[in-house]
């Protein structure tokens, strides 16, 4: 509902959200009467297995929770013992590098082994939670894990069904980290998108599952559904955002520009495609809105239900900011200004990112190939002095 500057998150590695003041839409849908359920993947800035810190999802409106705390997690291995094998591996060849997270899951306040392929497993305990409470008002955060890297962590009979050899996890005992990383990175992988594609379809198989659930339990007409991404795909495991330019970790188009589904069989009409600005932003005043919940005063997003049902169709979020301390963004209308150190284009290089500043006419060039900052320095000066009033505004908050 608000930037997440404003509770001291910059990138996805820093903060969290330990300010209660800002309240998520688990504690106002609870104070509703709803039971709400987090299922998959929790990514909360720097998350830990401190179960009394707010992020922890039972401690910020959640009644049940099932997944992991972590940005992403091994999609076949779920266990406490191989987690610890591969730690100590690490640890006896003096690697460095970032753990396989092959872990347990939680369950509420209990980690717990578990087998199976994590897609699937969400999926299942996705509808186990609709049919249980089918009755009643519920809300789910469903967060699968996929496509996130490591995207070869497929199951053997998928990959020997579509002829693929796939890629080894890493071994500390054999290897520095980069150097198995970049192997299976592009363009160094010839089964990369392949890969990345069956996560996509195990990915697509798990979301109609839940679809049919709802539809089991005769609950679609009463159910609102969103889908959305939390950012453009990576490059580096063969994600296609064209065609929009550069992916996730920037911000160019194809690190921020999303798809967003709404779904409500009887309410929201069938085959709309809008085009107007909007922002995950807006989803939590949205849900307010429809459930009649009241919608915070702190927050940045707007209600986009009179969009979708039709009665306002010029509504849109016009004025949009993006900083992640070292690149930002701002855009008004069809103009968009973007500033990226030298920091940022070294750190993304791969992803296309190239230092300076920036300002592009989305409209007539989505795919911002084109600086025109040159041609219209008046304009970049109004959206610089857009994002320095916001700056200002985040650090008097």
């Amino acid at each position: 509902g608000c930037y997440h500057q404003r509770f001291g998150t910059y990138y996805y590695q820093s903060g969290g959200i330990e300010q209660s003041e800002y309240r998520t839409i688990a504690e106002i849908l609870k104070n509703e009467g709803y039971y709400n359920g987090y299922i998959g993947k929790l990514h909360y800035g720097r998350n830990d297995k401190n179960i009394n810190k707010r992020s922890f999802p039972l401690n910020h409106g959640y009644d049940y929770f099932y997944g992991h705390t972590s940005a992403r997690k091994h999609y076949l291995i779920h266990n406490e013992q191989a987690e610890q094998v591969f730690q100590r591996t690490k640890k006896e060849f003096e690697r460095t590098g970032q753990s396989l997270q092959k872990g347990p899951f939680w369950e509420n306040n209990n980690q717990i082994d578990v087998e199976g392929f994590s897609t699937e497993l969400f999926g299942k305990k996705a509808c186990e939670f609709i049919s249980s409470h089918k009755d009643n008002p519920f809300f789910l955060t469903l967060s699968f894990n996929a496509v996130h890297n490591f995207t070869h962590q497929l199951p053997t009979d998928y990959l020997k069904r579509n002829h693929l050899k796939g890629y080894r996890d890493w071994d500390p005992s054999k290897e520095e980290y980069m150097d198995w990383y970049e192997k299976g990175r592009y363009p160094n992988n010839p089964e990369g998108r392949q890969l990345y594609l069956g996560q996509l379809q195990f990915l697509d198989i798990e979301i109609g599952r839940v679809l049919d659930c709802l539809e089991k339990n005769n609950i679609t007409e009463n159910t609102l559904i969103i889908y959305v991404s939390d950012n453009g795909g990576p490059l580096g495991i063969y994600a296609n955002n064209y065609p929009l330019a550069g992916g996730k970790y920037t911000l160019h188009e194809g690190g921020l520009k999303v798809p967003m589904i709404f779904s409500w069989k009887g309410e929201i009409g069938e085959g709309q495609v809008v085009e107007n600005v909007i922002s995950t932003m807006d989803i939590l005043p949205t849900i307010c809105d429809y459930t009649g919940a009241k919608i915070p005063d702190n927050i940045d997003g707007l209600s986009i239900k009179e969009l979708l049902n039709g009665k306002n169709p010029q509504l849109k979020n016009d004025t949009l900011v993006w900083d992640t301390g070292f690149e930002q963004a701002v855009r008004v209308g069809k103009w968009k200004l973007k500033i990226v150190s030298d920091e940022a284009a070294t750190r993304y290089e791969n992803n296309g990112l190239v230092a300076g500043r920036f300002l592009y006419d989305l409209e007539k060039d989505v795919g911002e190939t084109t600086n025109v900052a040159g041609m219209y320095p008046d304009k970049f000066e109004a959206l610089k002095k857009v994002y320095e009033n916001w700056k200002n505004q985040i650090k008097n908050h």
